[in-house]
């Protein structure tokens, strides 16, 4: 009987997608969840929480593979770290992190409430390379649905505000989940190249692609934010560049979206 491969934040955007994708390799897979579910075929669910470590032991038990995708806006440090407290006997750890985690500098309070995650980020990928587990952390751009979400509260108000000089580089999750099963099928490799969207877009076309697609009318307004780190954020750190290895467009998310409307 062959290991369960371990999926934290399993349920999540793109957690569900990486499962899939290790099932339909024929994969037994294992997900961490902070709710209970019923076992699927093929899929075993672990009630346990990453914040506080409780149910952590359980869920790493037998799984020489953990593919460590729980994260949010903040604390993905605490979560990495009990995680690899835990998984002392782990052959492979996966962490997706993001493009720019190490190039946004976050020294000020208004850096912080602004790109906190970026700084929380980057140092769980420190714990995840200092673990003394073998490795591999993949860093991608922003995911479309992310900038869905965003785009719908927005949305919401009369007047858009638009970052200016903010630009972005959308990434089809599916796309990130197919390269995460790909590196942890693979030997543990590290640090490996970015990946980004195909495109780079300023926040305002998003916002104007968004509106298009939903058949909406708003005025945007930019509006310039303070701070290092913003500053560095319009200099392009969260981008990838160079490494536009994503295939489908924002304008091909939304067409798919609005149509399942």
């Amino acid at each position: 009987m062959t290991s369960p491969i371990l999926v934290t934040g399993g349920t999540g955007t793109l957690g569900r997608l990486v499962v899939r994708r290790l099932r339909e390799g024929g994969c037994d897979v294992r997900v961490l969840s902070r709710r209970s579910h019923e076992a699927e075929d093929g899929i075993e669910f672990v009630t346990g929480d990453l914040a506080t470590g409780e149910g952590i032991e359980a869920a790493v038990d037998g799984a020489e593979t953990i593919v460590h995708c729980a994260g949010g806006p903040k604390g993905d440090e605490d979560k990495a770290g009990n995680l690899v407290r835990a998984a002392s006997r782990a052959a492979h750890l996966v962490y997706i992190s993001v493009v720019g985690a190490d190039r946004i500098p976050v020294v000020s309070r208004v850096d912080r409430a602004m790109f906190g995650y970026f700084e929380s980020k980057l140092a769980a990928e420190q714990i995840v390379a200092d673990s003394g587990l073998p490795f591999t952390t993949l860093r991608a751009t922003q995911f479309h649905d992310l900038i869905l979400t965003v785009a719908q509260q927005m949305a919401r108000l009369p007047v858009i505000p638009a970052p200016a000089g903010f630009r972005v580089q959308p990434v089809d999750a599916a796309e990130v989940a197919a390269r995460l099963v790909e590196l942890t099928l693979g030997e543990p490799a590290g640090l490996v190249p970015d990946m980004g969207g195909p495109r780079v877009y300023g926040a305002d076309e998003l916002l104007r692609g968004y509106l298009r697609a939903t058949q909406r009318r708003r005025p945007i307004v930019p509006v310039w934010l303070p701070g290092r780190a913003a500053r560095v954020f319009r200099a392009g750190a969260n981008l990838a560049p160079e490494q536009a290895v994503g295939h489908r467009s924002w304008e091909e998310f939304l067409a798919d979206r609005v149509s399942r409307r």
